[in-house]
Order: structure tokens, then sequence, then C-alpha cells
């Protein structure tokens, strides 16, 4: 039985083994932890499914897989099979599958065994493919997917799979729009660079072309990781595919914070600690999706060829991790208390920090909140985090003076700029959500009803 690197989730196209629970030759019982991966998004153990001996590792701990690669093989001890030993597994000739050739009769070749043992829902995406390519189905930006042998060749030709969908338009790439790529290419001039190389510099240029403007010895070179690499290409898609355009605010929170500290002041206290403890970013997650249920057109996202609009308020909470962050999203935050989106954001918080969130907890939503106003950042504008049309970029409340109709007063603001997706969001329905959070955060009663 292969063992194959999972998908965490239609975003995640690769996954890094950081711990082998199990040696070469070990037993095997259904439900036995194999391994640990380690994604952009998530650290998670990955069970067996049947019973066996681990036969072969072909994924040592500390390299990353595409997802659907053969990353283990477990024979089946039940009927007869025996683990084989390295020498046997070196000495084992690969088998040779040239594509569109025929298998001689009576014969089912590596690839096409590989393919009869998945599963039915794969079975359209299914081609023929070599066995020395691990590559296996994966979705991209968009929703798009990629037939194995497609990615295989888009990787040796340096094709940027995210552009070729949008400029194909289409919901699956297979090979033959590889190729229709490559042959295009050859009759236009040289073929596209490797994707790689502008994620890496975010300049287009190679790294050598880079360290060539810099002394020897003045710098130290940090490889990318999974999560560094996903944040890269992800951003670089949001500000090359998304059309941008930014709307800015200054709120005033005199009154929510003294709401704040009087809900505070009355927590009830559970094993000599407050049950809770509001925070101005909870109430700003509370006020975001009660804005969108005022404005119902702005809780919406892009989808190629049409517009999703929601019936609930899905808010996602950037929260930084190491070398990144994570969006977790608080599911119909307009019909939840602020208490309880207080305790449910410390708990999401928490399994984020420590890569323990389920693929199901931080995708989706329509929007997202960034908050820097912890670190003593005025003002900023966030990048949209895609499928999202919005992103609310929160800033650190000061005091300001302020005229009035009694001449100056110091009062506490925040600066707050809303980015939106000019495709979904037009400017004066970006300013009327906007509006509406400004109108809530002020008058701060109608988040605690």
């Amino acid at each position: 039985m292969d063992i194959l690197m999972p998908q965490l989730g239609e975003t995640v196209a690769e996954g890094k083994i950081t711990t082998w629970f199990k040696a070469i030759g070990d037993p095997i019982k259904p439900g036995d932890n194999l391994f640990e991966i380690e994604t952009d998004k998530v650290s998670m153990e990955v069970p067996s499914t049947t019973a066996g001996v681990l036969a072969e590792i072909r994924v040592p701990a500390g390299q990353i897989a595409p997802v659907g690669a053969v990353v283990a093989i477990i024979n089946d001890t039940s009927a007869g099979a025996k683990p084989q030993s390295s020498a046997t597994q070196q000495s084992t000739p690969k088998a040779s599958v040239k594509i569109g050739a025929a298998a001689p009769a009576g014969t089912l070749s590596g690839a096409a065994t590989h393919a009869a043992r998945r599963p039915r829902a794969l079975e359209p995406f299914r081609e023929v493919r070599t066995p020395e390519c691990n590559y296996g189905p994966a979705r991209i930006a968009g929703g798009v997917i990629v037939t194995p042998f497609a990615r295989r060749l888009a990787v040796e030709a340096g094709i940027d799979l995210t552009h070729l969908a949008a400029s194909a338009g289409r919901r699956r790439i297979a090979a033959r729009d590889i190729m229709t790529r490559l042959e295009g290419a050859a009759a236009t001039g040289p073929k596209p660079s490797p994707p790689a190389a502008h994620a890496r510099s975010g300049s287009g240029l190679s790294a050598d072309r880079v360290k060539a403007y810099y002394a020897p010895g003045s710098y130290e070179e940090v490889p990318l990781d999974s999560v560094r690499k996903t944040i890269a290409s992800r951003l670089l898609e949001a500000k090359q595919t998304i059309p941008h355009f930014y709307l800015t605010s200054d709120v005033t929170i005199e009154r929510l914070d003294q709401v704040r500290e009087e809900t505070n002041a009355v927590a009830p206290v559970k094993d000599g600690k407050p049950a809770f403890k509001l925070s101005i970013n909870d109430l700003v997650i509370k006020a975001l999706a009660s804005a969108l249920k005022r404005v119902p057109a702005a809780n919406a996202v892009w989808a190629e060829d049409r517009i999703l609009r929601f019936k609930q308020s899905d808010v996602g909470v950037a929260v930084a991790i190491e070398g990144g962050l994570i969006t977790p999203v608080i599911r119909g935050a307009e019909a939840k208390s602020v208490i309880d989106i207080s305790i449910e954001m410390r708990d999401l918080a928490a399994r984020a920090r420590s890569r323990r969130l389920k693929p199901q907890e931080y995708q989706g939503g329509s929007t997202a909140v960034s908050n820097l106003g912890m670190y003593g950042v005025r003002e900023f504008a966030a990048i949209i985090n895609p499928p999202h049309a919005t992103i609310l970029a929160v800033g650190a409340g000061q005091r300001r003076p302020i005229e009035t109709k009694d001449g100056v007063a110091f009062l506490t603001q925040m600066t707050v700029t809303l980015s939106c997706d000019h495709r979904v969001v037009d400017g004066a329905l970006g300013a009327q959500l906007l509006a509406a959070f400004k109108d809530l955060i002020e008058h701060p009663v109608g988040l605690m009803i």
C-alpha cells in the first residue's frame, strides 16, 4: 500500500515530514501514527489505515514532498508479503513508462496500478505518469485542479501555474495545456522564468544576481521554509491579481474602551481567574461582522465568473505565528456575543501558535481583521487574503486633539484602513461598510446586545 502525502487544505500544495514514528521493518496496526507533517498552516500526525509492515520510507524526516507524493510503502503481511531490505530496494530496477505508449498485453503498468488504487472521486483527473514522478493531483489558488503529469511538466519547464490558470480561465489544468504553453513559448521566444526565482527575491532577480550586489560575508543566507514560501506566493498572487483600493477613517473609541473596562470588571471569577477578558480586538471583530450584516452586499467574494454572497459573517483574524501568520475564522460572528467571540478567539489563537488548527478552522470567510495596534503602529494598509474581498487594518488607539462644538478636546482614536477587492466591492459600497463599522464602534452598546 502506498502512503501518500495528504492534502490538509485546498491551498496546501506540499508538506514537510518532521518526524517518523515508525522505522523500516516495524509492524503497523490501523490507527498507529506513522509520521508528523508540517505545512504552512498546521502540524498534524498521520495515522495508518491498514495493518502490515513498514517496508520503505521514501521521504525522510526533514524533507518536503508535494501533496499526493508516495512517502512510504506498507506491505500487507496477511497476504504473505515481506518487507524489502535496503539492498533489495536499491537493486530493484524502476519501470519505464512512455507517455502515450500502450503496455504489453496482459500486464498492468506501475502507473496504471497506482491509478487503480486511487479513490473513485479522483478518476476524472487521472493521467499516465512515470513511477519516478510522485506529484499528485492538487488545487492551486482559485480552486483550479492540476493533474499529476501537468504538475511535473510545469515544474520542469518553469511555468507558473497560477498565471496559466488565470490566462486559460479553466477549472482544471492538464498536460495538454502545459504542452500548448510550451509550443507557444517556442514560437515566440524563450520560456518563462521559474516562479521560484521571483518568489525568492520578490524583484524577479535570481539569488545569484541579488547576492552580487553585496560583499561576500556581509550577510547570512536563511533558506525558505514552507511557511515563508507559501506567504510569498500568496501575497504576490494577491497583489498581482486583486485590484486593491483603500479607505481610511479615524474612529473614536472613548465609549468602546469604557464599555470594555466595565464588562471586564464584572467578569465572574473561575479557579482564581476571570472567566473572560475582552480586548479591543474582540469588539472590532463583532463590529465588523455586524457591519457586514448591515451592508450584506459587501459580505461576498469573487469566484471568477460570479460573486458569492454569504448569509452569515465569517470573520478571519490574522494571528502571528513563528515564521509567518495564519488567519483562523470566527464563524457567524454577527450572531455571537462579544464574550463568546473573546473566548473562542483566545482558543483559536493558542492553537494557531502551536499549529494545531484544523483546516476548516482557518479556511473560508469573506473578510479579515489585521490588528497591529499592540505594536504602536498608527496606521497601515493590509493585503487581502484570497478569496476574501476585504480586510480591515487596525492601528493603535491614541489620544488626539479633536475639534468639537465646544472647542478642542483630547479623545482616544484609532485609525482603520479597509482594503477592498474592486471586483466585488465598489468605492461607495466599501464606504458604506466602513461607515457602518465606525458607527458601531462609536456607539458600542449595540455590540453588547
